[in-house]
C-alpha cells in the first residue's frame, strides 16, 4: 500500500529514526552517485509562493535522479477550475508521487485519499511535517543528542508550532511555548501532542510570559507573525505581538550556548532581531539546508520505496 505523509503524527519515532539516519548519510555523502528515483516524476502542487521548500524539493528529486515538476495555484486552480478528486485521480496516471503545498489542510487531505500515489505534505495551514523533522534532526546535529533537551517556541501558534509538537513529543524533546491570548495552538493537537509527550517522559508546557519559556531553554525557535494569508491582521498582529519579540534581552533568558531558531522566511526586526538573526548562535541556514538533505530521506523512503532492513 501506497504511504502518505501529511502530519508529524503519521509517523512514529522508529520512522523518525530512520528518515534522521538515512539524512545523516546522504549530507556524508553516502550513496552519492544512487539514483532511486531514476526514471520517476514527482509533482511539486503549490498553491502558495516558496523559497526553501519548492528549491529543496526541486533539487532534491533530480540529485536523486527523478524529474520534478512545478505547478501553480493558477494552474491546477485545485478544487476551483477541477474537483481535488479528478486531479489526484489523473495526476496517480502520470506521476510517481505529489508534493502538495497547500493553504487548507483537508484539500492535502483529500489529495491523498484520492491519490493512487503517495503525498508528502509540503505546508498547510494546520502542518508542515517536512520543516520540524528537518528542525528536529538540525538539533541532534547540533547538540549530538536529543533527549533531555528544551526547545522554547515564542510566536505564532501556527502549523509550525503544531508539528514541533508532534515532532518533539515522539522524540523526547521538550517543548515550553508562548503565544498571545488568542493566537494558541489547536486545542486538539495540543493535547493530542501532550499525551504523546508524557508516555515519552517529554514535556510540552505552555507559558503566557515568554521569558518562563525562554528560561534556560537549549534553543529558542520563532516565526513570523504574519504568514501567508493574513496581510489583513498584519497591524494587529504586529501589536499584538510585540511584547514576543526574540532580542538580546529574551535571548539572554536562555541558556549561555543556547541556539536560535527560525524556519524563515524572517521579517527582519519584527519577530526577530537582526543582531540575533545573523549572530553566532544563529542556526536558521543550517536548518534550511537541512531541509534539502531530510526530504530526500523522505522522497527515497515515500517514492523511491526503500524499507527499514
Amino acid at each position: 500500500m501506497k504511504k502518505d505523509l501529511l502530519t508529524v503524527r503519521d509517523l512514529t519515532q522508529e520512522d523518525i529514526n530512520y528518515i534522521f539516519e538515512l539524512a545523516e548519510g546522504l549530507k556524508s555523502g553516502v550513496g552519492a552517485f544512487e539514483r532511486p528515483l531514476s526514471g520517476k516524476s514527482v509533482g511539486l502542487i503549490f498553491q502558495k509562493p516558496s523559497n526553501r521548500t519548492r528549491l529543496s524539493f526541486e533539487v532534491g528529486v533530480f540529485q536523486l535522479g527523478g524529474n520534478a515538476i512545478y505547478m501553480t495555484g493558477d494552474d491546477i486552480k485545485l478544487g476551483v477550475r477541477e474537483s481535488i478528486k479528478d486531479v489526484a485521480k489523473v495526476q496517480s496516471r502520470y506521476l510517481d508521487g505529489i508534493i502538495a503545498r497547500t493553504f487548507l489542510h483537508k484539500d492535502a487531505v483529500t489529495l491523498a485519499k484520492s491519490a493512487d500515489i503517495p503525498v508528502i505534505n509540503g505546508l498547510s495551514d494546520l502542518h508542515h511535517p517536512c520543516q520540524a523533522l528537518s528542525d528536529i534532526f538540525t538539533l541532534k546535529e547540533k547538540f549530538g543528542k536529543l533527549t533531555n533537551l528544551t526547545l522554547a517556541y515564542v510566536g505564532d501558534g501556527n502549523n509550525v508550532l503544531h508539528s514541533l509538537m508532534y515532532a518533539a513529543a515522539l522524540m523526547g524533546v521538550n517543548l515550553k511555548f508562548s503565544t498571545p491570548a488568542g493566537y494558541e495552538p489547536k486545542k486538539d493537537i495540543f493535547d493530542d501532542a501532550k499525551e504523546i509527550a508524557d508516555k515519552n517522559k517529554t514535556d510540552i508546557l505552555y507559558f503566557k510570559d515568554p521569558e518562563d519559556a525562554v528560561k534556560s531553554a537549549d534553543a529558542v525557535y520563532t516565526d513570523v507573525w504574519t504568514s501567508m494569508g493574513q496581510e489583513a491582521e498584519c497591524e494587529k498582529r504586529l501589536k499584538d505581538f510585540e511584547a514576543y519579540q526574540i532580542n538580546e534581552k529574551l535571548f539572554g533568558k536562555a541558556k549561555k550556548d543556547a541556539v536560535l531558531m527560525h524556519c524563515l522566511p524572517a521579517h527582519r526586526g519584527e519577530e526577530v532581531t537582526d543582531e540575533l538573526l545573523d549572530g553566532p548562535n544563529s542556526i536558521v541556514i543550517d536548518q534550511a539546508e537541512n531541509r534539502l538533505h531530510v526530504q530526500k530521506a523522505i522522497l527515497i523512503i515515500y517514492i523511491g520505496g526503500k524499507k527499514k532492513k
